[in-house]
């Protein structure tokens, strides 16, 4: 009889680097599920987003894919993150924390040996120098369960190390930002058009991370469709408890009407292209007429002469007539 493969699992993202994870390991004859997350930070389910990309590569590497979402647990991390946030708004080592408990799990359920990853010593300044390595080990209750292919030559022996499960030689020993090994590693296991680096989570970016750091000053538990409005358009920050987003296109516009609630306030020129704008917050009332300002400014009305722009309010709409206000009168609200 043909003897079972063991089974480990993997976070898989859709990189080159957890590729290679998987493929190193199933080269010594384990058989790899994968785990793949999504976050209210990624464009997991947009068109082509990095969840239509990790399905794909799923299918190439021929392994079982699980998507666990982490959603409110998530957004309540983030009001208070252990170990903190990087340069924009990303708490990386509490994040991966969350991502390796979610893998603990569906090793559990599968009787898996260990945990894989495409991390690489020293890759990412927050969360892959070796000190933040030991402390996602720690914190997840993995400490000797994270194998790290790519780099595990370099780091403390593992539990399947001395088990005997794998060998240190059959290990890498990359380290750094360069992608060289890499990619010489994707040429040795054909995998075509390695994707460039770089992650798609929001909240790296540093414009996302300001207006991600406004939401949760002034939101005492956003929800998920604050952090949705929070994708899209212009910002504006009006006072502690309101604020007003403007759409830059007519997707954005179609999607400030999609994320509307009961309480916001909708505006949009009556005869002119242009943006929906969404007035949301305590002191709504107090606001309307800059809004339908600003609204008509960043329309195709011309400049110095009175329209309309209606707004909408839970189904109900009036009118208001202004003319377009200049930058100088609002940009100070722009996040």
């Amino acid at each position: 009889m043909t003897e079972e493969k063991k089974k480990v699992v993997a976070l898989l993202s859709g990189g080159l680097d957890s590729q290679l994870a998987v493929r190193m390991m199933q080269e010594q004859g384990f058989e790899v599920s994968a785990v793949a997350i999504k976050t209210p930070f990624c464009d997991f389910d947009c068109g082509r987003g990095c969840g239509f990309e990790i399905r794909e590569k799923a299918d190439d590497l021929n392994v079982n894919l699980k998507t666990v979402y982490l959603g409110d647990e998530y957004i309540e991390m983030l009001k208070h993150p252990k170990h903190g946030i990087g340069a924009g708004f990303n708490p990386c080592v509490d994040c991966r924390t969350m991502m390796f408990n979610a893998a603990k799990k569906h090793m559990e359920e599968i009787g898996a040996e260990f945990i894989i990853s495409g991390e690489v010593l020293g890759q990412r300044p927050m969360s892959q120098h070796a000190p933040s390595l030991r402390t996602i080990e720690k914190d997840s209750g993995l400490v000797g369960k994270i194998v790290r292919p790519l780099s595990a030559a370099l780091l403390p022996e593992t539990d399947p190390e001395k088990n005997g499960l794998i060998k240190r030689e059959n290990l890498g020993m990359i380290r750094g930002r360069t992608r060289r090994a890499q990619l010489e590693m994707a040429k040795k296991y054909g995998i075509e058009n390695p994707p460039n680096a770089g992650g798609g989570c929001l909240l790296t970016d540093p414009t996302f991370g300001l207006r991600a750091k406004d939401l949760f000053s002034h939101t005492e538990t956003p929800t998920i469709n604050d952090i949705d409005l929070l994708k899209i358009g212009r910002h504006f920050r009006l006072d502690e408890q309101t604020k007003f987003v403007v759409g830059r296109n007519k997707d954005e516009n179609e999607m400030i009407k999609a994320i509307a609630l009961p309480g916001d306030v909708l505006f949009q020129a009556r005869d002119h292209m242009g943006p929906v704008s969404i007035l949301r917050g305590k002191d709504t009332e107090e606001y309307e007429k800059l809004v339908s300002a600003v609204t008509l400014r960043y329309s195709d009305a011309p400049k110095g002469e009175q329209a309309s722009v209606i707004i909408n309010k839970n189904n109900v709409k009036e009118e208001i007539i202004t003319q377009s206000v200049e930058e100088e009168s609002y940009i100070k609200f722009r996040i």
